[in-house]
């Protein structure tokens, strides 16, 4: 099985999803998003997948955003939307193997899935203060119940590089790997649950993410609209043009 912008190989049970926009650092656009959402509807529907495993093609796991598609224009037909449902409904587990630096999404889809490895040389990063946006995918509620009110405030008012040993410390990710190991020790975990039961499995998932489902459609209508808000403001445009022009943002100017 394969497709353009994210390729789905099947090992016994475990569904393998990698994102593959090499030249983009995996970035998301607008038709990356919608391949995710299929691939991941998709292993929901597939009786044959118990577990989903989900990691990147090259050095990095995913630079987020892909900053010429971030638009205030995109409205309801965008793919964003449709890639967080299918995040979020999915109950099969999702294992990942972070495999380089995740930027934004690359972080915030950590929050909803279930077990994350992590390369001992990636590096995590919430960079929306510093493009003149807020937290996206109810990072803004699911960041400070990972990590703490206190933590969570720094990081996203900072948007600093957490590193792989941090992210283990924090609870972002659950264990730190040699890059050469990742992906081998990810589908190992995988395996393991996919040998139980898949209805039990699923049903525990669910139980587990239940109470907070309603609290994350009503964050990410909060952030959405915030984030409708930000985009287009003189912040967010100094921020992307100086992302552009390879120069330090300036915002000394309102």
């Amino acid at each position: 099985m394969a497709d353009e912008l994210v390729r789905a190989e099947q090992r016994g049970a475990v569904r393998v999803l990698t994102m593959f926009r090499p030249d983009k650092k995996n970035a998301f656009n607008n038709a990356m998003y919608r391949s995710m959402a299929r691939a991941l509807e998709a292993a929901q529907a597939d009786d044959a997948v118990h577990v989903l495993l989900v990691t990147g093609t090259g050095d990095t796991f995913c630079a987020g955003q892909d900053f010429s598609e971030m638009s205030s224009d995109a409205g309801p037909e965008h793919g964003f939307p449709l890639f967080m449902q299918a995040l979020v409904q999915c109950d099969k587990p999702i294992v990942t193997a972070v495999n380089g630096v995740g930027i934004g999404l690359g972080t915030t889809m950590l929050l909803h899935t279930d077990i994350n490895f992590i390369a001992a040389e990636a590096r995590l990063r919430l960079p929306f203060v510093t493009l003149g946006v807020v937290p996206e995918a109810a990072s803004s509620y699911l960041l400070p119940i990972a990590v703490g009110q206190q933590q969570a405030a720094e990081i996203l008012f900072t948007a600093r590089w957490i590193d792989a040993a941090e992210s283990v410390a924090l609870g972002l990710t659950y264990a730190m790997v040699a890059r050469a190991q990742l992906l081998e020790t990810a589908l190992a975990k995988a395996a393991e649950i996919a040998a139980n039961p898949p209805g039990a499995v699923q049903h525990t998932k669910r139980l587990l993410r239940v109470w907070r489902r309603d609290a994350i459609a009503a964050a990410r209508q909060r952030e959405d609209q915030a984030f409708q808000e930000r985009l287009g403001t003189p912040e967010n445009l100094e921020a992307i043009r100086a992302f552009f022009e390879k120069r330090s943002a300036d915002f000394s100017r309102r």
